[in-house]
Formats: C-alpha cells, sequence, structure tokens
C-alpha cells in the first residue's frame, strides 16, 4: 500500500483548502517570508491566476515561484534559459520552488566518444 502524503502533519486535501496566508504559517522559512513578506511579482500573480483558472500545461520564467498545493497534479513547462522544460508537480514538491526541478546546465562528460590511446599503447604500435 502507498503512504498517505503528509505536509508536516497535514494531507494534500486538507492543504489544498487552506488559504495562502495559512499555508505560510505552516511553510518553511523562506517560503513563509516570500508568501507573507515580500510578496509575488505580477508575474507569479498571474501565474497564480492562471492555476486557480484550473489550465494545464502551463508556460512560465518564474522559476522562484513557490510550489503551493493547489499546482499539485498541474503540468508546467519552465524556463531552464534555453528551452521550457515540462514539470509535472507532485505532492512531494510542496514547498519548494519550480527552478529547482528545472537543470539550468547541462552535466559534462569528458573524454566521451573520444578513442585516445595511452602513452603504453603508442609505445605497442611502435
Amino acid at each position: 500500500m502507498a503512504r498517505e502524503f503528509k505536509y508536516r502533519g497535514y494531507t494534500l486535501e486538507q492543504l489544498k483548502q487552506m488559504s495562502i496566508e495559512d499555508f505560510a504559517k505552516i511553510a518553511e522559512a523562506r517560503i513563509r517570508r516570500k508568501l507573507l513578506k515580500r510578496g509575488f511579482t505580477h508575474e507569479e500573480k498571474k501565474l497564480l491566476e492562471r492555476v486557480k483558472k484550473g489550465k494545464n500545461n502551463i508556460k512560465t520564467r518564474c522559476r522562484a515561484m513557490p510550489i503551493l498545493p493547489i499546482m499539485v497534479d498541474k503540468n508546467f513547462k519552465v524556463h531552464n534559459g534555453k528551452e521550457y522544460v515540462d514539470v509535472k508537480v507532485v505532492p512531494e514538491m510542496i514547498g519548494h520552488r519550480l527552478g529547482e526541478f528545472v537543470l539550468t546546465r547541462k552535466p559534462v562528460f569528458h573524454n566521451v566518444g573520444k578513442k585516445t590511446e595511452t602513452p603504453q599503447q603508442k609505445e605497442a604500435k611502435s
């Protein structure tokens, strides 16, 4: 059986019925300061309106937007600086930020695909 998701002792249904202010009171300090003191930017307010309308597959550049309970089970296309990357929000992401789930840099793999010879192989040839 799958365990029921809980965030700080609250189930997902309880979290979805909370107002943003009530959620901010139980959230971590970074998210609480964002929600209560600094507030949302204009772009974040527009994003929140689109989420409340029930839209899915929302394009955004708001990487600093905290993931709220009303965003669960929605698809977002978050900009990584070059392109939009798909992110499906699951309950475990609540309290994080959208940008945490989209890498802005590609991992570097050195010498992949190159056929380099070691000094011992060069000696064996000659």
